[in-house]
């Protein structure tokens, strides 16, 4: 048995052990404890439940990201090892040396070029991916921005 802590990490089931709405009710409790003049406690803790919200959503995002990637990879390597074992077939079967290394060459550029296709598939998904976590951030901000300025308002009044 491994004694590594991570080499049984499942993240799968953190993420779906994880209730964001616990979170906000514990918040909820914790700023109800106190009654602050002037303080809208309940629309503060309405936009940290919305925050956690985001934050999940945005974990969720990344956490897809990861697993699309991922499976994808194991798709390539997958297809790789049919190509190369189909390669090897086909050079054995060449007739001369020099026709097996015509052969080898060529299937040497097409492996070389299938592979910058795919580095440049995972990285484009790995980009998709943290865009769609960083839009969930980044609108949570600017809502929580403009949640702070009416708060504000409200106080100034």
């Amino acid at each position: 048995m491994n004694a590594d802590p991570f080499f049984n990490f499942d993240i799968a089931k953190m993420m779906s052990d994880f209730d964001p709405t616990k979170i906000a009710d514990e918040f909820s409790k914790m700023v109800g404890q106190y009654k602050l003049p002037g303080v809208d406690t309940d629309a503060l803790v309405a936009s940290q439940r919305r925050n956690v919200e985001a934050l999940t959503s945005a974990n969720r995002a990344a956490f897809e990201g990861v697993q699309a990637v991922a499976k994808r990879q194991a798709e390539i390597l997958q297809e790789t090892m049919n190509e190369v074992a189909t390669a090897f077939d086909a050079v054995s079967k060449s007739g001369s040396p020099q026709a097996a290394a015509a052969q080898q060459a060529e299937l040497a550029k097409d492996a070389f070029e299938k592979a910058l296709a795919n580095m440049r598939e995972l990285a484009e998904m790995v980009a998709k991916s943290n865009q769609e976590a960083t839009q969930a951030i980044n609108g949570r901000i600017s809502e929580t921005l403009d949640e702070v300025k009416e708060l504000a308002s409200k106080l100034n009044a």
